[in-house]
């Protein structure tokens, strides 16, 4: 049970009647391009996935570039934009966030 609630597939740790409720639906709530829209890193799902398949996205320290990457509760802090993203310097410049070291590059 713990397994299936570190995947974010149920709710809560406890219960085995929770177990009836993961279906085909519970995994695709965790695909990487449903956390962008729910973090509010992309509006679409298609940009979503536009955005994962051209090199913008990475979990943790690696690039990922699959849509169907699930994304576990451990993993969800650690969505964030490539550091030579194009977008990652559009979002930075709009919210007047980038500093010196970053205009440079």
């Amino acid at each position: 049970m713990v397994c299936r609630y570190n995947m974010g597939l149920v709710e809560t740790k406890r219960g085995l009647e929770l177990a009836d409720n993961v279906n085909a639906s519970s995994f695709c709530r965790r695909r990487l391009p449903v956390m962008m829209v729910k973090n509010h890193m992309a509006q679409t799902l298609k940009a979503a996935t536009t955005f994962i398949e051209q090199g913008h996205i990475r979990v943790g320290p690696e690039v990922v570039k699959d849509p169907a990457f699930l994304v576990t509760r451990n993993m969800e802090d650690f969505v964030t934009w490539t550091d030579t993203s194009a977008i990652k310097k559009h979002v930075l410049d709009y919210n007047e966030m980038r500093d010196d070291f970053d205009l440079m590059n």
